[in-house]
């Protein structure tokens, strides 16, 4: 048995903040880059502040506590995420997600919800009122906190301006300006800090992620991004998009048939995601600046920077964004790309 372990690079923030728990606050906001491991550390201060003989502050992995929490049967532990999210977590996820909220008699089946809804709120209150197993902490792990709607952070809000005693809540988000501001205000803010170069360079070898340099790169200097991509892909930069930067370095047009029936097939937050990481590179290059996401098109992105409009792409850059929120959507998906890239191509061009 062993218990949940920070990332190297958190260590320091870990063993700073759990060391000193004589005035912990009630409620804590883990926030940062997005794939820097923001929930991995969440997960491990829970396991942390369950364990009944910690070790300077960190979870010692052997006490029954750490036991518990190991197995998924902690019951001061409490999970807040979307069903969609508890699917991708496993079936047992998913029946945790809502084994406290009570079934609408008569209700059809639906899709799992994307959004934490006021009833898995409402349904905390008995654990609320219930004394905590051991007597220490009660950690409720909320996840990802964007997620709640109008409703659910209202409720929530409720609970964090009486907050039940001997209570912990860990809310995990990329950004606290996507949150209700009320919200946050009843918050402590634990800002997590990107790793350096060298240290997310080591862990993605550690996890045999090669090339770690441009997978690194490619996800902006996240590590567990980073993994995410080299898992999913197959190259740190997409063959697509050397395919459309290769014409336009020489001040022709590509082939946007041809490149939108590639994409018809990948999901349309993925291309998108690329093109928004493109646009970066080429105001960077632009500016005379390194590129950020994609070194190997940097050649190429130099020259399509020499010839573009800068004010024509950022313009092209905000409404690739706004197409970024259609891109759930159940859309043509190969008209979808077609339209998309015809619009990237005609900004690149003089």
């Amino acid at each position: 048995m062993s218990a949940p372990q920070f990332l190297p690079w958190q260590m320091e923030t870990a063993r700073a903040w759990l060391g000193n728990r004589d005035r912990f606050a009630h409620a804590w906001l883990v926030h940062g880059l997005a794939g820097i491991g923001k929930l991995d550390f969440a997960i491990a201060a829970a396991a942390s502040l369950l364990c009944e003989t910690p070790d300077n502050g960190l979870a010692c992995g052997h006490c029954a506590a750490c036991a518990w929490f190991a197995s998924g049967n902690h019951p001061d532990l409490r999970r807040i995420r979307p069903e969609a999210v508890a699917v991708e977590e496993g079936a047992d996820a998913a029946a945790d997600a809502a084994e406290d909220a009570e079934p609408a008699t008569g209700a059809a089946k639906r899709a799992p919800s994307k959004e934490i809804r006021i009833d898995q709120i409402r349904s905390l209150e008995s654990w609320f009122n219930t004394a905590t197993h051991r007597g220490g902490w009660r950690v409720a792990l909320l996840y990802p906190a964007h997620a709640l709607n109008v409703v659910s952070s209202n409720a929530l809000l409720k609970v964090l301006e009486e907050p039940p005693p001997h209570t912990v809540f860990l809310l995990v988000a990329d950004a606290p300006d996507r949150l209700l501001p009320t919200l946050v205000s009843r918050c402590r803010r634990l800002p997590l800090p990107a790793p350096d170069p060298d240290t997310a360079l080591q862990w993605l070898r550690d996890q045999n992620v090669e090339p770690a340099r441009e997978w690194l790169a490619a996800a902006g200097g996240a590590p567990l991004a980073a993994l995410r991509l080299a898992q999913a892909g197959d190259a740190p930069c997409p063959p697509w998009l050397q395919q459309l930067i290769g014409p336009l370095a020489q001040g022709q047009a590509p082939d946007v048939g041809t490149l939108a029936e590639s994409l018809e097939k990948v999901p349309a937050t993925e291309w998108i995601d690329a093109l928004q990481r493109l646009y970066t590179d080429l105001m960077l290059a632009s500016a005379g600046a390194p590129v950020r996401y994609f070194p190997a098109l940097a050649e190429g992105v130099a020259q399509v920077a020499t010839r573009m409009n800068t004010a024509r792409v950022a313009e092209a850059a905000r409404w690739l964004t706004r197409q970024r929120a259609l891109a759930t959507h159940p859309l043509n998906a190969k008209l979808f790309a077609h339209a998309t890239l015809q619009r990237v191509v005609l900004s690149c061009q003089a």
